[in-house]
């Protein structure tokens, strides 16, 4: 399956709302967010919380899929009431993450 997106790569959670940012304001927004949970500076929830206050001023809603290496009990519940759209431990596994994505975009 191809979405036709092209990945974009940051190095923590305040990189990675500055590319949203700087790709919404080019026209160009983001259609998914792979979100990774354990970041430096902002962890994937504070992240997470960041944009979707962001989306309660502009009433857009961008899919997160939350990926974690800690497969604990919680984490699902906790990714979800964080705002998050969905949830892969790593390692992934592709037919997994295609399946996810396809789930959230269509």
């Amino acid at each position: 399956t191809h979405w036709h997106m092209r990945p974009t790569t940051v190095d923590g959670g305040q990189a990675a709302l500055t590319a949203l940012a700087q790709a919404t304001a080019a026209g160009r927004p983001f259609r998914l967010v792979l979100m990774d949970v354990q970041m430096p500076d902002l962890d994937g929830f504070e992240t997470t919380a960041a944009i979707r206050e962001q989306e309660r001023m502009t009433g857009a809603h961008l899919p997160i899929l939350a990926l974690t290496a800690h497969a604990m009990g919680g984490d699902l519940e906790r990714c979800l009431a964080a705002g998050m759209d969905g949830y892969l431990t790593k390692p992934l596994k592709v037919d997994d993450l295609e399946a996810a994505i396809e789930r959230l975009l269509g």
